[in-house]
């Protein structure tokens, strides 16, 4: 027996929950498959900085889907938060980059993008970067797709994508068989395996990265730090992120004693009160690895009912916003609101 659905999502990480949300609210009849639990991954592990680190260091590609999704993203916490009672934790906390760090570049940028930017003794200062609480997030989007009638089946592997005639027929899964009109995948660093030979330029790999977690009375900084590749983020409860590592290790994600006591040293050099103060939790997650940090997003160029919204690297929670309304597009054939074609499958 075949489940048919109007759409398959492949993946319940912050793109997949996004994109069945927003084609849920369309009306249409979505299931949701994840190989493991819902939310669990990438989406669930990483920081929630809303922002590339320095969008300056970054390529226009990159940074056309992080500011739209920046710009949108306070609007779609909000909307989760008023559906399913469950906050994300959406703030614009700030932050603070560290020396050494292109003062010129990022004044230029800066004002180039209208972003606004102060200079604080050789130390840049970016107000309005905001942040949000991954796991929260992740609990509102499920809620959400719960509450709109979509189906999440948890636990259920895609094994082989059926084809014929230049169409996906259906999915065979270790629950099953699943038939869909379209089917999407969202399956972050896992995407690529998935999809073996229809995968074609969709280039996605795991890319490890290792946090630690600490935990304070009141939160021990007013904004988020950041110094090169090193970054401190407070929640409003007093919990306080230090990350992260970027590690080529496969589909590896356990954690390394080396890295925690590198991301420790480096953390107490910022914020001396951590020193003594024990690791409340330590983790990693794999986020889905693209040449340039460049998603793909949009229509196999064979298969015309298969699409994917992966491989957007460390930014898939700050992207989510634009790459599901990028994708609704294309499978809408509505217009977009930048040019898309880097993104587009080949």
């Amino acid at each position: 027996m075949v489940v048919e659905s109007k759409f398959v999502v492949i993946g319940a990480g912050a793109l997949g929950l996004a994109s069945a949300e927003a084609l849920l609210r369309q009306g249409a009849d979505v299931t949701v498959l994840e190989r493991g639990s819902a939310g669990q991954e990438a989406s669930w592990a990483g920081g929630g900085i809303l922002s590339p680190l320095c969008p300056w260091d970054y390529s226009d590609e990159v940074n056309r889907l992080a500011l739209r999704g920046m710009a949108l993203f306070g609007g779609f916490a909000e909307a989760l938060y008023q559906a399913t009672g469950i906050d994300p934790e959406y703030q614009r906390s700030g932050m603070l980059v560290l020396p050494p760090s292109d003062i010129q570049a990022a004044s230029t940028w800066c004002a180039k993008h209208g972003m606004n930017m102060e200079v604080q003794g050789g130390r840049v200062f970016l107000p309005d970067i905001a942040q949000v609480r991954n796991p929260r997030l992740m609990q509102a989007l499920r809620a959400r797709v719960d509450q709109l009638g979509g189906r999440i089946v948890e636990q259920c592997e895609v094994k082989q994508i059926v084809e014929g005639a230049g169409r996906v027929t259906q999915l065979v899964t270790t629950q099953g068989n699943f038939g869909a009109d379209a089917y999407i995948v969202t399956a972050g660093a896992w995407s690529k395996v998935l999809l073996g030979e229809h995968a074609l330029q969709a280039d996605i790999k795991p890319i490890r990265g290792q946090m630690l977690l600490f935990k304070f009375d009141a939160p021990p900084l007013p904004h988020i730090l950041l110094q090169k590749d090193l970054y401190l983020i407070p929640r409003r409860d007093g919990h306080l992120l230090v990350g992260s590592t970027l590690e080529d290790a496969g589909f590896d994600k356990s954690t390394t004693e080396e890295a925690r006591l590198m991301l420790l040293r480096r953390a107490i050099a910022l914020l001396p009160v951590l020193n003594g103060m024990p690791v409340i939790q330590h983790w990693a997650g794999l986020r889905p690895g693209s040449p340039g940090n460049i998603p793909t997003i949009g229509r196999h160029p064979q298969l015309s009912n298969l699409y994917i919204n992966s491989g957007h690297f460390r930014y898939g929670v700050t992207m989510s916003p634009a790459s599901v309304e990028v994708l609704l597009n294309v499978i809408n054939g509505t217009p977009q609101p930048f040019d898309v074609s880097p993104y587009l499958w080949h």
